[in-house]
């Protein structure tokens, strides 16, 4: 009962966020992790607040390496307890919700989670084959994963 509700109230506010990001046009910079398990499967978030199934991520503070803030955002979102190798693989400059923003793509290897129990951002978490994304996949996540795919 509480999560559609969460979701509506959720959209919203991001849709206000982006009515101040249009008039504003801010510089932000984020930070989003390719998190792959032991068995090479990929990591993928549900947000309230957006469609689709996404990489977990999110913005960088000013002056935080892009690798620690995409650990950062793996311990907050999907629970991460544990991981391997973790790199940069690539910045984008990207136009997102009128925002101009440098995204920040990092591969973290042997990621181990456990979700948390509930989470205001992050409605749920899945498991893919990186070959085999979930139909509803955002446009997003698949771009940032063709590429990336040279580095994996």
């Amino acid at each position: 009962m509480i999560d559609p509700i969460l979701r509506v109230a959720f959209t919203a506010a991001h849709k206000l966020l982006k009515l101040g990001w249009f008039v504003r046009r801010p510089r932000t910079f984020g930070a989003h992790a390719v998190a792959l398990t032991r068995e090479g499967r990929l990591v993928l978030v549900k947000l309230r607040y957006a469609p689709g199934w996404r990489l977990p991520g999110g913005g960088r503070h000013p002056g935080e390496p892009a690798v620690e803030a995409a650990l950062r955002e793996l311990r907050e979102e999907i629970g991460m307890t544990a991981h391997g190798a973790a790199q940069l693989a690539c910045e984008l400059e990207e136009p997102i919700d009128f925002k101009r923003d440098t995204c920040s793509l990092v591969i973290v290897r042997d990621v181990e989670y456990r979700p948390h129990r509930w989470n205001w951002e992050v409605e749920t978490v899945c498991e893919t084959e990186l070959h085999d994304l979930p139909p509803d996949s955002s446009p997003q996540t698949v771009r940032w994963l063709e590429t990336v795919a040279p580095h994996l």
